[in-house]
């Protein structure tokens, strides 16, 4: 009697056991996109092409010579709606198709009971916290000797800069969410006028601090570099905002489902509001300790171009940091 209940024991727990496992494997897959939430609904073609003479019915058309294999998962698919370069490059960060974002909304409102706002249209971020990060950096400028600036006049660059912020704002005040190729232009122009900018003012101070034209006393030293080393950190965290998923209006949109920085609340969106999704604050923060830790932080760069240029701007932060610490400890001692 005892061997029984031992045996039925041991059947029960692996019962269990193989239930636990079940359950997680469809967690898995529900949590996962998948091919069928990565192709469009079928065209007027796929749903009227006559099938191929000696091709038995409701089987898919055979590719033609030199066409390359279609994954496993994929068989049967009709090419014409099936995006491949989209499966077969997934970097790519285009959001492949309308199905492809409900596929993925349904995984995450199933297992978490909502959809996190960073990968749903929204109305977009409000345009106050870079206008106003912007408009500090341009004021930065001001402060910087005559001899570190690109142009002279020392007040013609940063004016201009201004002018173009206030373009920039007049056209998108409040949200951004207008799809507009010259508010996007404009706002490209005003990032690289402040790169353009910034770089030159560095390279001076580098150039003056090897040659020992630059630095005779260390306090206006020190503000100097705080200044350059302060633009830097603004200035890309501009273009991180800029380019993360195509822009804040592609983001808006949710045009992109790969994104180029992966934020901790992506990763735990049951610790994070509903409503959350990267914002100015959240780019400026990165670009912050990146240049602070010379290496990312908790933010994950994911593309290239992501970790290309926090790879520069980690360089400019240390050629920056290092001289002119070096410098003023020089000159105190």
């Amino acid at each position: 009697m005892d061997a029984h209940d031992g045996q039925d024991s041991a059947l029960i727990l692996e019962g269990i056991q193989a239930l636990h496992a079940r359950m997680d494997d469809l967690e898995v897959r529900l949590m996962l996109p998948g091919p069928a939430d990565l192709i469009g609904p079928p065209g007027p073609a796929d749903l009227t092409a006559p099938p191929v003479p000696g091709t038995p019915a409701g089987s898919a058309t055979p590719p033609a010579p030199g066409t390359p294999p279609v994954p496993g998962d994929l068989a049967g698919v009709p090419s014409s709606v099936t995006p491949l370069g989209s499966i077969t490059r997934p970097g790519s960060g285009a959001y492949p198709s309308q199905a492809g974002r409900r596929g993925l909304e349904r995984r995450f409102r199933f297992r978490l009971g909502f959809v996190p706002a960073w990968l749903r249209p929204t109305e977009g971020e409000a345009r106050w916290q870079v206008a106003v990060a912007v408009a500090a950096a341009v004021g930065l400028q001001y402060l910087l000797p005559g001899r570190l600036v690109l142009f002279h006049p020392a007040w013609l660059l940063p004016t201009l800069q201004i002018l173009l912020l206030a373009a920039l704002v007049t056209a998108n005040p409040r949200r951004i969410n207008i799809e507009s190729r010259a508010i996007r232009l404009l706002g490209l122009t005003l990032a690289a006028v402040l790169s353009l900018a910034n770089a030159w003012s560095v390279a001076r101070l580098v150039i003056g601090l090897v040659n020992g034209t630059e630095g005779k006393t260390p306090g206006p030293l020190l503000v100097t570099g705080g200044i350059i080393w302060l633009t830097n950190v603004i200035v890309f965290g501009v273009w991180y905002w800029e380019f993360d998923r195509g822009g804040p209006v592609a983001r808006a949109h949710a045009y992109r489902m790969y994104p180029d920085f992966l934020f901790a609340q992506m990763t735990t969106p049951q610790l994070a509001h509903p409503d959350w999704e990267p914002a100015f604050g959240d780019y400026l923060y990165l670009s912050f300790t990146n240049a602070a830790a010379f290496s990312p932080t908790d933010v994950l760069p994911l593309s290239r171009w992501a970790k290309m240029g926090m790879t520069a701007q980690a360089s400019v932060s240390i050629v920056t940091v290092a001289l002119v610490v070096a410098r003023a400890v020089n000159i105190l001692k």
